[in-house]
């Protein structure tokens, strides 16, 4: 869909006989000039973006063709992000297993949950009801839920700004309310429950982004809406200390090119801790999303338990979680968290997963079952919670620093590797060693992200590729390729058992990038087109689409 389509714009009708009109984010030295140069060829601004230094626009193609002659512009075709989910389970009893494998009961023994730390979810919103069931009741309530934005239709919805038309910043959709549930909410029901909060922060205050419509589909202009929301208002309700992007969209440029990559740059540099979901196209090599593209942020991928909680030996990653490396070399996921048939609120009679999937959710519990790396994403961001809680002076890069070094990664029963690294990372998110983790200066060696977002450097990970067998492998600082435990990736899946890994911090070494497209030995861009050429997809053309998968 155009752009104008996804988000309802005034005046978007076209009159007879002029050009048709795309969605398009123009990019300058700063907002006024993008705005300018969209103006003086006849475009309409749609939103200012300053996050990004630039703006979304209507063009036709022959206004974003003058554009495009510009040197000091870069013009992108808008395109459709989706979030990330799979195919829900019927329910019958959920199987509740993220909080105890992760250690997170423990830490709730010792009144560690989140609380002050306030959370930014960018999804498809959170149910709002005129008839609140405990759980909207939990997450709505105005001592937690400090604000709702609606990046679509531009709608806040704070103490200032109270809601003059229920329902004003809903989820339709499901997912967003999935998620948050995931992250925070405190008691889904005791019969399933026994009292025990289902979300894994159930402290934490809440922020609600709405990026994505009725269907799950958002564009660029509107998650660069919603980012720009959440950098310009990072201390106007406290401090933002961590985001929730359970969403992707195939990489289509490199990592520095993509206008929501350097959304989530700048947001990192703001002191904001980005945590993004691997994305569902897995496990072939390479499938990593925009933005858990990033090397700056916390990428993570979906194991798990089997439907055995009480049995770890059967526990691995799932088949469909998005491996790595990244196309400039950067090991991803950097963890995995629970992210199969994890239940959560979501309301049948209203909110379309749940409608369209009656059979997988249970009206009694209002609890809808899915698999994704949505939900390990979100399972994460209530871990840092817990970690920021703790510790209130960590830095983003000091949280994924120990949230890495204290990961467990699986081995086999032979003591090798079950997954290499560009499956598991560093391994399983242990909460509790997370919490009281001393590691540092762990994540994001040898990278800049000043010089990244100022476009002076642009780095590459130690990951390449064998020229003639098409393996995957990792060098170390020296450019030597390290052994086959578990740095070796011929493309296949690989499940093993247990867990057990220490060398969860090696591979965060940055290496500059040189000329722009070439990594040394293989890191040839072979996608087709970078996002700034005139050749990119038209805006109708779907970049990613929601991958559904069977129950893991």
């Amino acid at each position: 869909m155009t752009m104008a389509a996804c988000m309802g714009l005034p005046g978007a009708a076209l009159a007879a006989g002029a050009a048709p009109r795309s969605g398009y984010i123009v990019e300058a030295a700063d907002t006024h000039s993008a705005a300018r140069a969209v103006q003086r060829v006849g475009g309409r601004v749609t939103h200012e973006l300053p996050i990004v230094n630039g703006v979304s626009a209507l063009l036709s193609t022959a206004e974003a063709a003058r554009l495009r002659a510009a040197s000091e512009l870069e013009v992108f075709a808008d395109a459709a992000v989706r979030t990330q989910g799979s195919q829900p389970l019927p329910v019958s009893t959920p199987d509740i297993y993220q909080r105890s494998m992760m250690g997170v009961n423990a830490l709730a023994a010792m009144g560690i949950t989140g609380k002050g730390v306030l959370v930014a979810i960018v999804d498809s919103g959170i149910l709002q009801a005129t008839k609140l069931t405990s759980l909207t009741h939990d997450l709505n309530n105005k001592n937690r839920m400090l604000a709702q934005y609606d990046a679509i239709n531009n709608v806040l919805v704070d103490a200032n700004h109270p809601c003059a038309n229920f329902p004003c910043v809903n989820d339709d959709y499901g997912h967003g309310s999935h998620i948050t549930s995931l992250i925070a909410s405190v008691n889904m029901t005791d019969a399933v429950l026994k009292g025990e909060p289902q979300g894994i922060a159930p402290n934490a205050q809440l922020i609600n982004v709405k990026a994505f419509d009725g269907n799950g589909s958002a564009t660029y202009a509107s998650v660069l809406n919603g980012l720009n929301w959440i950098l310009q208002n990072r201390t106007t309700y406290g401090a933002i200390r961590v985001v929730n992007m359970s969403f992707g969209a195939k990489p289509q440029s490199f990592y520095w090119n993509d206008p929501i990559d350097q959304a989530v740059m700048k947001l990192w540099q703001a002191g904001i801790v980005v945590v993004a979901s691997a994305g569902n196209f897995g496990p072939k090599a390479q499938t990593i999303a925009v933005p858990g593209n990033t090397p700056y942020v916390i990428t993570v991928g979906a194991m798990t338990d089997n439907f055995t909680p009480n049995d770890p030996t059967d526990d691995g990653v799932t088949s469909f979680s998005s491996a790595g490396p990244t196309y400039e070399g950067f090991i991803k996921p950097d963890v995995v968290a629970p992210g199969g048939h994890l239940a959560a609120f979501m309301d049948q009679n209203v909110q379309v997963l749940a409608t369209n999937h009656a059979q997988f959710a249970s009206t009694d519990l209002n609890m809808f079952v899915m698999s994704g790396t949505s939900q390990a994403a979100a399972v994460t961001t209530g871990v840092v919670a817990l970690m920021l809680q703790t510790n209130p002076t960590l830095t983003p890069d000091q949280v994924k620093c120990r949230l890495i070094a204290s990961a467990d990664a699986a081995i086999g029963a032979g003591g090798n590797a079950a997954y290499t690294v560009f499956q598991q990372g560093a391994g399983r998110v242990n909460a509790y060693a997370a919490v009281f983790s001393v590691a540092g200066n762990c994540a994001n060696q040898g990278l800049n992200i000043a010089a990244d977002i100022a476009g002076t450097k642009h780095f590459g990970g130690p990951a390449r590729q064998d020229a003639t067998t098409g393996n995957f492998y990792v060098v170390d600082s020296n450019g030597d390729a390290l052994g086959n435990q578990g740095y070796l990736w011929n493309n296949s899946f690989v499940k093993g058992q247990g867990y057990l890994w220490n060398n969860g911090y090696l591979w965060n070494n940055g290496y500059l990038w040189n000329n722009g497209y070439l990594w040394n030995n293989g890191y040839l861009w072979n996608n087709g087109y970078l996002w700034n050429q005139s050749s990119m997809a038209p805006a109708s053309t779907p970049t990613a689409m929601e991958s559904w998968n069977a129950q893991e």
